[in-house]
């Protein structure tokens, strides 16, 4: 029964455990309660443990890919694919600030939203990192751009074993335990009488996500369109193949041959779309923006914080750059964000928890976004490249 679980997808395991978690917080006792309370204590310690590492393991070696090589042609499509990405960001963040207000019920806001309901877990076990964020961030940009710009390689192979290990830890230990993370979580909230709030929530924001992320790709084929000279809803509509197919798999990476096919129906010239299209399946992230800022906005919204401009554009800008380095796992944009989100928002365990569960509910919408987006991407490039030549 348990390997049948394991073997679904994250998506459906994730909304199990919701469901059970609901159902479970009406009757089961205190002592059971804090069982699981135990559990995500452990669990939330392990993940304040391991996001230094993350920061470390994905972004450094992440940067030292980019490299120094192709010269014009990468800078320009690094360039665009970090302008949609932060202009995704902002533009959730205008829309949320429009529209939470009244979308969102702010004037009753969950005061004990990341408490227990007078329950404790029954021991603790503190597991203090190795740096904290603001360290490993600023270390990770170090070391990515010294080996970008270094020769050698040794330091290169190390670092790249080492995302291999965040990158096993995060399939192996993190994934498979998350399903009961948000099984805790839920059943806390329930007991706490919050879970209907919090449904409400989420029911809002992925229609609400849903529909900017359309609005975004209408934005960046239009000025596609402007450039090259074609139709924004004729292109559009030649990506579709590429939405669909990232709809179905929630991954970039496994889109990458049917985005490059339909980018090269678009008119880009085969060995530029061979150059970006893979390039831009892990630097060019505005769907996964667009639900990390709005799921992030509303959380703070609802523990009663305040929605500053100049914040929340430090973290778009510094969550860009994040979650280029997301691995090719479910969620792994979000939990490559994890770090700017517990230093930038000030958001706690049980935040991360709810922002992990809110992203994954919706990931697939985000994916098929970035992929989308692609194509817009890569029409720019071909027209700037071969002008430029």
């Amino acid at each position: 029964m348990l390997k049948k679980f394991l073997s679904w997808g994250l998506l459906p395991r994730v909304a199990m455990a919701i469901i059970l978690g609901i159902a479970c917080g009406l009757f089961f006792p205190d002592g059971l309660v804090r069982l699981f309370l135990t559990f995500n204590d452990l669990f939330s310690q392990f993940l304040g443990f391991i996001v230094p590492l993350l920061i470390l393991g994905l972004i450094a070696p992440g940067i030292a890919e980019l490299g120094k090589e192709a010269g014009k042609l990468l800078l320009f499509t690094v360039l665009l694919a970090y302008g949609f990405t932060l202009f995704a960001g902002l533009f959730t963040y205008g829309v949320a600030v429009l529209t939470y207000p009244w979308v969102l019920d702010t004037t009753a806001t969950l005061t004990s939203f990341t408490q227990t309901a007078g329950l404790e877990a029954y021991f603790t076990l503190p597991i203090p990192a190795f740096m904290d964020v603001t360290s490993a961030i600023i270390f990770a940009f170090v070391l990515g751009l010294g080996m970008a710009f270094i020769q050698g390689d040794t330091l290169k192979k190390v670092m790249f074993d080492f995302r291999d290990i965040i990158y096993k830890t995060i399939s192996a230990v993190i994934i498979p335990l998350l399903p009961l993370y948000i099984f805790g979580i839920f059943l806390n909230m329930t007991s706490a009488g919050q879970v209907a709030a919090v449904l409400a929530v989420f029911a809002k924001i992925i229609i609400l996500i849903f529909m900017i992320t359309l609005i975004v790709l209408l934005i960046q084929f239009g000025i596609a369109g402007a450039v090259s000279g074609q139709n924004p809803l004729k292109m559009l509509k030649t990506m579709l193949p590429a939405y669909l197919t990232a709809l179905g798999t929630s991954s970039s990476a496994a889109t990458i041959p049917v985005t490059y096919k339909q980018t090269q129906e678009l008119g880009v010239r085969e060995d530029i779309a061979g150059f970006t299209v893979p390039l831009c399946a892990n630097i060019h992230m505005s769907g996964s923006t667009i639900k990390i800022t709005a799921c992030a906005m509303a959380i703070v919204l609802l523990t009663g914080g305040q929605l500053h401009f100049w914040q929340f554009a430090g973290f778009i800008c510094m969550l860009g750059i994040s979650i280029m380095a997301g691995p090719g796992v479910p969620g792994g944009a979000v939990m490559a964000s994890l770090g700017v989100l517990q230093k930038m928002l000030g958001f706690n365990e049980e935040m991360l928890g709810l922002m992990i569960a809110l992203y994954i509910a919706m990931d697939s919408f985000g994916t098929a976004c970035n992929v989308t987006g692609d194509g817009a991407v890569s029409v720019i490039i071909n027209k700037i490249y071969y002008k430029t030549k």
